[in-house]
């Protein structure tokens, strides 16, 4: 089954042009075509970001075509067939096409074939088994890839839970892609499958799984397909055991109405209990970036209380004692909570005063201590800490010579 897309600018881009022009150098018409996301979100109407080139050359072939044209090939998993080509400034993953050998659920042995249909029957969703040739001839190998895209079925290819037990992470896939690309109720024998395979996540390695399911929650709503994985019992498997989904599910609500961006971390804290110990762990567990687990630390920890009616004073104490990131995530996090009895507007204007106000920093400094005749050592620190308390306390007094006086003033005090 084929059809054409017609002209499309990222088919006709001079970097893919060039590519196409490399490879069939070597292996002659036909020898390569786009393959999956691309394909499929061009019949979908999405946006096409990634390029990836399914081929029937072998890695080395690939490599050797890419250096005559000219254009940097890295072998970024020539293992398994695939070689990244740099070309105008673009990158290309290249994968000759393949069939499995054996499987375990973590990784496949795989070898080299030449046949289209056989590289499709090894993918995962009938949506990602789409071709397309240079010139824009869809080709669908397994007869329904284009009719489960149009209709935004995600569907395993084949028997879905011999898909899964090809790679376990395909569970966190399926609500992936569940999540940006289906629309109606999520195929039952893809939920039992995941459902029944479900305890073999826990022996993933932590940042693929972070990675899955982080690609998860940027979705523009993946509501449904968390309320599905909690439903099915994958979600305590991959994070700490919580009470509900409410704070998410208003987080992803907030986001929407307020036309705010999708916040993946912010979401995962939602879905994180209270205490900061726990979610340390459980950013150890999913291997997340440093930055990304303190700010999931800052963003669940304790601290001034958030409230709608902060006064502007209050506000800015706030964010001087947490930082303006942290507190921009603990508005959100408390209007989620909230059961939205406040109005917007109050969150909004607290999110504004954050976005606008920048905590001045503290006028002395230590040595200024010193010389108003604290000896040095500890004391040195609680004066100075009682200074910059008096000075929180008149907001942030823009005026060092009232700082100077009360230092002045604290100093004599232990004189005495």
């Amino acid at each position: 089954m084929s059809e054409r897309l017609g002209p499309r600018p990222w088919l006709n881009a001079p970097a893919t042009v060039a590519v196409f022009d490399a490879l069939e150098a070597k292996g002659g018409p036909g020898c390569a075509r786009v393959v999956g996301g691309a394909v499929r979100n061009t019949v979908i109407g999405a946006p096409v970001d990634d390029i990836d080139i399914a081929t029937t050359l072998t890695p080395e072939e690939v490599t050797a075509a890419l250096v005559d044209a000219g254009l940097k090939a890295i072998p970024t998993g020539v293992d398994h067939g695939t070689v990244t080509a740099l070309a105008h400034g673009r990158s290309f993953e290249i994968t000759t096409l393949r069939r499995d050998v054996e499987t375990d659920g973590r990784r496949a042995v795989v070898a080299y074939t030449t046949d289209w249909t056989e590289d499709a029957q090894r993918r995962d969703f009938t949506l990602n088994t789409l071709y397309a040739d240079r010139d824009g001839t869809v080709h669908d190998p397994l007869g329904t890839g284009l009719a489960d895209a149009r209709a935004r079925r995600v569907v395993f290819v084949g028997e879905a839970r011999t898909r899964i037990a090809e790679d376990y992470l395909r569970i966190l896939r399926f609500f992936r892609f569940q999540a940006w690309y289906g629309r109606g109720p999520a195929d039952p024998e893809a939920l039992a499958a995941c459902e029944a395979l479900r305890d073999t996540l826990a022996e993933r390695p932590g940042e693929r799984i972070s990675k899955e399911f982080l690609k998860l929650l940027a979705a523009d709503d993946p509501r449904a397909s968390v309320r599905q994985m909690a439903a099915a019992g994958i979600l305590q498997v991959i994070l700490p055991p919580m009470d509900d989904l409410h704070d998410f599910e208003a987080l992803v609500e907030i986001e929407s109405e307020m036309l705010f961006e999708c916040d993946p971390i912010l979401r995962l804290a939602t879905l994180l209990p209270a205490d900061q110990i726990s979610v340390a762990q459980a950013a150890e567990r999913l291997r997340l970036s440093g930055a990304e687990r303190d700010r999931l630390v800052a963003a669940k920890g304790h601290g001034p209380r958030i409230t709608s009616w902060m006064s502007p004073r209050e506000t800015r104490r706030a964010i001087y004692a947490l930082s303006a990131p942290t507190f921009h995530d603990r508005i959100k996090l408390a209007w989620a909570k909230s059961n939205r009895t406040a109005t917007a507007a109050q969150w909004r204007g607290l999110l504004a005063l954050c976005d606008s106000w920048t905590p001045p920093a503290f006028p002395l400094s230590g040595e200024e201590v010193v010389h108003a005749g604290v000896p040095k050592g500890p004391m040195v620190g609680q004066v100075l800490q009682e200074v910059e308390d008096w000075w929180i306390d008149h907001d942030f007094l823009q005026d060092k010579f009232s700082a100077i006086e009360k230092l002045k003033a604290v100093a004599q005090g232990l004189a005495y």
